[in-house]
C-alpha cells in the first residue's frame, strides 16, 4: 500500500492530507482519472507516473507539458530514473519524495519498471489551496471504493472565478464565454462613444445585460456557481484587463507575468509564485493587450509582435505575441505603486540609511550628474523617482522615455515619450531624437527614464554643456560595469570616436554612480554610491563613498547587514566648505 501525505508549503505538517494507494503503477495528473489527482494549471491532465521494480522506484515523465524534475534538473519525457527518499521530484507546482514504507509492496508485479511498492509521497504545494481543496483532501479512505469518491470530488469544479485555475472546469469557462458573446452581440462595444461615456456608466450598461443574460439561462449555469464573482469575472474581462485586475488591485504584487493563458505568475512579498487566475483562450489575452495599448496609438501584430506600453497609473507593460511567443501571447507588467515612495519609506525598508540619503540631496541640489545602476527589477526607476523629488521647485525638468513611468511632483516638468514606427514602418521616435530635441526646450535638467544604446553619447553630451543636474539609469551589475557599458553604448552611436576621447566624456559629464542591487531574498538595496574621481593612464578612476557590507542571512533567510561610510569627502563638499556654506560632515562617518 502507498501512502500519500499532501502538505502546503508555509503551513504547519499538521495540517497535511493523508492518502493511501493499493496500486501497482501510481499515476500523476490533473485528471480526476489519476491516482494522485494535482489540481493546478501548471500540471499536465497526465503528467507523470511513479513505478516500482526489483525494490526501486523510479519516475517518468509521461511527456508532460512543462516537464518533470528531479532535483531540479529536467528529465527527459518517457525516461524512467531511480528516485528514493533524498531525491526532490517537482510537478508542476508541486514536490514529491518517495521512499519506503515496509510491507510487501503493492499488489501486482510489473516486468519493466512499471510496479510500485509501499512508499510515502510527500506532496507539497504552493500556498494557494482552497479550503475546499483540503476538505475533499482529509475525507479521502482506504477503501477502493470510498477512494474512487474522494478522487470524483477533487477533481476541477466550477466555483467563483477566485478558486485555483484548473478547478474552472470547461463547463464554467464554456459558460463565461457564451455570456461573453452574448453580450457583445447586444451592445458593440467597439462603437460605443467612450468620449460620452465614463467607465463607471458602460460598465453599468453591461452590468445590467449581463444579470439579465444569467438569469435568462439560470437553469443552464454550473453547480456552485457563485452568481457575483461570475458576473464580475465577465465584465472585468469584457471591460477591464480579465483575471489580472484582482491581481493588480493587490497591494503584495509588484509584477504581474502571463506565460500563457492559463499560467499567470505574481511577484508577491517579493517572491514569484504561480496565481490560479486564468484566461479563457488565448484570444482574451490578446483583447487584454489591445485594451491596454490602443488608447496610447501603439500596435502590436505579427509583423510588430512585440510592444512597450503603460497602464494609467503609470505601471509598465511589455507584451509578445505569436509568432515570437510560442506557448501564446504573453505580458508581463511591472507595477507602480499607488502612492509614490519617499525616502522616510526608503529608509525604513532598509534600502538604504539616512546619511545616504542626506548625501544624495545635497548632490542633487547642487546639480550633480547622477547614473544610477542596477539589474533588471531592482527598483532603478523608484530610486529616479525618489532623486527626483529632491530638484527645487522652479527648476524646469525635461523627462524622456519609452514609455512613461516617471511621476515627477514638480509643476514645471514637460514629458516625452518615444514612438515605434507605424504599420508602414515610418514615423519612428527614438529616445536618441528626443535627447537631441530636449536641447532646444531650454531645460534645466534632463531626466532619461534609461539609456541602452546611441543616446548614451547625446545624454553624456547634455551633462557635458551645461545641462549639470542631469540623470538617468543603465543596466549594470557593479559601478565598474556601468562604466564599460556607458563606453559600448556610446559605440553604438555609430560615431567612430576613439576609446580614449569617450571615457574622458564619460569622466567629465558623470558625477555620481548610484548602484542598486536585488538580492535572492527580495530586499532591494543601495550597494554602492560612488565618486567619479576622474580619469589616469585610460582608466576612469572611481571611489566609494558608501557601500552595503552583507552579513550572510537572518533567521527569515532575508539578506542582512549594514551601510558604511568610507570616509571619502566628495569633491563637491570640499568646494562648499570652500565657499563657506555649513556642511553636515557626519554623514561620512560610522
Amino acid at each position: 500500500m502507498i501512502k500519500v501525505t499532501v502538505e502546503s508549503l508555509g503551513q504547519p505538517p499538521a495540517k497535511a492530507r493523508l492518502e493511501r494507494i493499493e496500486k501497482a503503477r501510481v499515476t500523476i495528473g490533473r485528471s480526476a482519472d489519476n491516482d494522485i489527482v494535482l489540481p493546478d494549471g501548471s500540471v499536465s491532465h497526465r503528467h507523470a507516473e511513479i513505478l516500482y521494480q526489483d525494490g526501486n522506484f523510479y519516475i517518468t515523465d509521461l511527456g508532460s507539458t512543462n516537464g518533470t524534475l528531479v532535483n531540479n534538473q529536467s528529465i527527459t519525457p518517457k525516461q524512467s530514473i531511480p528516485v528514493d527518499g533524498n531525491n526532490a521530484v517537482i510537478v508542476g507546482v508541486f514536490r514529491l519524495k518517495v521512499s519506503k514504507d515496509g510491507g510487501n509492496g503493492p499488489t501486482g508485479h510489473l516486468s519493466a519498471p512499471e510496479a510500485q511498492s509501499d512508499s510515502e509521497t510527500i506532496i507539497e504545494r504552493i500556498p494557494e489551496s482552497t479550503a475546499s481543496e483540503e476538505k475533499t483532501a482529509s475525507e479521502k479512505k482506504t477503501a477502493p471504493e470510498e477512494k474512487s469518491a474522494s478522487k470524483e470530488k477533487s477533481a476541477p469544479e466550477a466555483s467563483a472565478p477566485k478558486t485555483v485555475g484548473s478547478q474552472k472546469t470547461h463547463e464554467y469557462l464554456n459558460f463565461k464565454k457564451e455570456v461573453h458573446n452574448r453580450l457583445l452581440s447586444i451592445i458593440d462595444l467597439r462603437r460605443i462613444d467612450l468620449k460620452k461615456l465614463s467607465d463607471e456608466e458602460l460598465r453599468k450598461q453591461c452590468l445590467d445585460i449581463v444579470q439579465k443574460i444569467v438569469k435568462e439561462k439560470k437553469k443552464g449555469l454550473p453547480s456552485n456557481l457563485d452568481e457575483s464573482a461570475f458576473i464580475k469575472d465577465v465584465l472585468d474581462e469584457a471591460l477591464g484587463l480579465g483575471p489580472l485586475e484582482d491581481l493588480l488591485e493587490d497591494p503584495r504584487v509588484s509584477e504581474v507575468m502571463v506565460n500563457r493563458k492559463d499560467q499567470i505568475y505574481v511577484e508577491k512579498d517579493g517572491k514569484i509564485e504561480l496565481s490560479p487566475r486564468i484566461f479563457t483562450n488565448d484570444q482574451s489575452v490578446l483583447n487584454i493587450i489591445a485594451r491596454i495599448i490602443t488608447p496610447l496609438g501603439r500596435r502590436i501584430d505579427e509583423s510588430s509582435p512585440m510592444v512597450d506600453a503603460r497602464l494609467k497609473d503609470g505601471s509598465r507593460v511589455n507584451a509578445v505575441i505569436p509568432p515570437l511567443a510560442l506557448n501564446g501571447p504573453c505580458i508581463t507588467i511591472r507595477k507602480f505603486a499607488k502612492e509614490t515612495l519617499k525616502s522616510s519609506d526608503l529608509v525604513r525598508f532598509g534600502s538604504l540609511n539616512q546619511s545616504m540619503v542626506d548625501f544624495i540631496k545635497i548632490c542633487v541640489k547642487y546639480k550633480k550628474n547622477i547614473v544610477i545602476s542596477g539589474g533588471t527589477g531592482s527598483g532603478k526607476t523608484t530610486l529616479l523617482n525618489l532623486f527626483s523629488s529632491f530638484i527645487p521647485p522652479g527648476e524646469r525638468v525635461v523627462t524622456i522615455e519609452d514609455a512613461a513611468e516617471l511621476q515627477l511632483q514638480q509643476a514645471h516638468v514637460i514629458r516625452l515619450e518615444s514612438r515605434p514606427p507605424n504599420i508602414e514602418g515610418k514615423g519612428e521616435i527614438k529616445i536618441r531624437d528626443l535627447v537631441r530635441n530636449s536641447l532646444r526646450m531650454r531645460p534645466d535638467r534632463i531626466i532619461v527614464g534609461e539609456c541602452r544604446g546611441g543616446e548614451s553619447l547625446d545624454m553624456l553630451q547634455a551633462m557635458n554643456t551645461g545641462h549639470d543636474g542631469s540623470m538617468t539609469t543603465a543596466h549594470a551589475n557593479t559601478p565598474h560595469d556601468l562604466l564599460s557599458r556607458l563606453e559600448t553604448m556610446v559605440l553604438m552611436a555609430g560615431e567612430e570616436l576613439p576609446s580614449r576621447a569617450i571615457r574622458e566624456q564619460i569622466a567629465g559629464a558623470v558625477d555620481i554612480i548610484v548602484q542598486q542591487t536585488r538580492f535572492s531574498c527580495g530586499a532591494r538595496k543601495i550597494t554602492n554610491i560612488s565618486e567619479v574621481v576622474g580619469i589616469e593612464e585610460d582608466r576612469i578612476v572611481l571611489q566609494d563613498i558608501f557601500y552595503f557590507k552583507q552579513e550572510g542571512l537572518d533567521e527569515n533567510n532575508h539578506t542582512k547587514g549594514k551601510f558604511i561610510a568610507t570616509g571619502w569627502i566628495p569633491s563637491l563638499f570640499d568646494e562648499l566648505i570652500r565657499r563657506g556654506m555649513e556642511i553636515d560632515m557626519g554623514i561620512f562617518h560610522n
